[in-house]
């Protein structure tokens, strides 16, 4: 904010304008100058007005001294009065018998510098120059604030104006023009374009523009807010630190101008993201209805789409948690599966994703079970997130072969939704002996031996008879089991030794694991 001490430093001011009385009050902040012709005008005075007296007072005028009165009452900044530059000189060794300063037209009563001074209210005498160049010389100050925001927002619509830029080249060209660090987060609040230092500041939960303060700065944060969805995905944020911080009324409007060019690019590519995937899924209709030989026009929109119609086909169903926006997630779902060496068409169908890989030859089982389990990893790291359950088919061959595919794999997450103890994945393979453990274990015969075979177990710490559910849906797999149940290889092993010893059984018997397996199913259904 500005002073009046900060005024009388300026060019226009400097050497022009002294102290008659009143120094105590110089700090006082300036929020406005306002010319007057007249000082006993009636006129309201504004808190943090500065009033500028036009003509020379005359000598002992009162007027002068209700000015001062009325200017402190309404909490003012201070008055400035035309004298002469023999009265400003001789304000200090006035006549106290006279009780004037000075002579002739310019005179300054004592009486009124003595009022100034009690007052605490700044009295300033402008010896030379003209009173209203030294209004339009504390205006210019005091709308500097503005004119260098108006400056910067100026600028920063010409950085970016109409033209649709990748959210990297905004954040890059924001940086230039603001000469501090920017950065694109994302809704996790990790960077994705530029650096700053203390990105964790940002709080991604609450959606509104924020300021938050450093130890040597403060950060700038605009959220990139879309009508659909509602949850911002990205925050462009600037870095103030040290002199830069001085700037922080200033910047926001120019990171609104360039949170605009971020959400221009969004609406773009998520329209051109709406269009592909639009195409996509018509495409995947098309095929999964095929009952003959494709087209001609069919396999050529299949090659533009860089999918494979030879070769034999794995098909893959992903469920999507509720309510996710599935076009913008179908990115990461195969960046995800390309992490753990697959590579799948990917496409958005329904309430979730539909795809599938493609081997040049019949696989083998054991490169089936490799691929089963790369994707089981690919769902533990989509799981919670964008994933709810996913399913996995049988290999089949040619373009008639994927719509069976699909299909398998389709029943299976179907199945595997309502399976937290699979880890919310099914392979079809799986699938067919799963439903028939069911129909077996609904009989009422089989509840009462089920439940006194696994009673031991119940007794014991470590939920023992999930740790066995598990481990048996997991084909016997201590890793498979511990990562389902999410605890350390060696506590699963532990568990598993403790459950033969109090079952009494050998569970590398493949009669008494299924046994124990029909036991589990058993007992944890649903209502029993």
């Amino acid at each position: 904010m500005t002073s009046v001490r900060r005024l009388l430093t300026l060019p226009g001011w400097s050497g022009v304008v002294r102290v008659l009385a009143g120094a105590a009050g110089l700090d006082a902040p300036v929020r406005a100058v306002r010319p007057v012709a007249d000082p006993g005008a009636v006129h309201d005075v504004a808190t943090g007005e500065l009033i500028v007296v036009t003509g020379p007072p005359l000598a002992a005028d009162w007027r002068l001294d209700a000015l001062l009165r009325r200017v402190v009452d309404a909490g003012g900044a201070g008055v400035v009065v035309p004298v002469r530059a023999t009265c400003a000189d001789a304000a200090d060794g006035a006549d106290a018998s006279t009780g004037t300063a000075g002579a002739g037209g310019g005179e300054m009563a004592r009486a009124t510098l003595l009022l100034a001074g009690r007052l605490g209210l700044p009295l300033l005498a402008a010896v030379a120059g003209d009173a209203l160049e030294l209004v339009v010389a504390a205006r210019l100050m005091l709308a500097e604030p503005e004119i260098d925001r108006a400056r910067l927002v100026l600028a920063a619509h010409r950085a970016f104006d109409n033209r649709t830029s990748p959210p990297e080249d905004v954040a890059r060209r924001l940086g230039d023009l603001l000469g501090v660090p920017v950065a694109l987060l994302d809704d996790r609040g990790q960077p994705l374009a530029g650096e700053i230092a203390e990105a964790g500041a940002v709080r991604v939960d609450e959606f509104v523009a924020q300021r938050v303060t450093l130890a040597d700065g403060l950060l700038l944060a605009q959220p990139v807010l879309l009508p659909q969805p509602a949850r911002p995905t990205l925050w462009l944020v600037a870095e103030l630190r040290g002199t830069a911080a001085a700037r922080a009324e200033i910047v926001p409007p120019a990171l609104a101008v360039a949170t605009a060019a971020v959400q221009r690019w969004l609406l773009a590519h998520r329209l051109e993201l709406e269009r592909d995937a639009r195409a996509r899924t018509a495409l995947l209709g098309d095929l999964l209805r095929l009952d003959g030989e494709p087209s001609a026009q069919l396999r050529r929109r299949v090659a533009d789409a860089g999918w494979q119609l030879g070769g034999w086909h794995v098909g893959l169903r992903i469920g999507a948690v509720p309510t996710l926006d599935l076009v913008p997630w179908t990115a990461e779902i195969t960046r995800v599966l390309r992490a753990e060496g697959v590579e799948a068409v990917v496409v958005e169908h329904g309430d979730g994703w539909t795809g599938w890989t493609t081997f040049g030859q019949e696989p083998t089982p054991a490169r089936v079970r490799t691929l089963a389990s790369r994707l089981r990893a690919a769902h533990r790291k989509l799981r919670g997130s964008i994933a709810d359950h996913m399913g996995v088919g049988r290999p089949h061959p040619w373009p008639e072969g994927l719509a069976g595919t699909v299909a398998e794999a389709t029943d299976a997450a179907r199945l595997a939704a309502t399976r937290p103890e699979a880890g919310f994945f099914l392979q079809v393979d799986q699938l067919g002996m799963a439903q028939l453990l069911l129909e077996w274990t609904r009989t009422d015969t089989f509840e009462p031996a089920a439940r006194a075979l696994l009673a031991p177990l119940r007794e014991q710490p470590g939920d023992l008879v999930r740790t066995l559910s598990t481990y048996l849906d997991a084909e016997s797999s201590i890793a498979e089991t511990a990562a389902v149940l999410g605890v350390h290889r060696n506590t699963v092993a532990a568990r598993v030794d403790r459950i033969e010893r109090l079952l009494g059984v050998d569970l590398g018997h493949r009669d008494e694991r299924l046994a124990l397996h029909l036991a589990c199913r058993t007992v944890t259904l649903p209502g029993r």
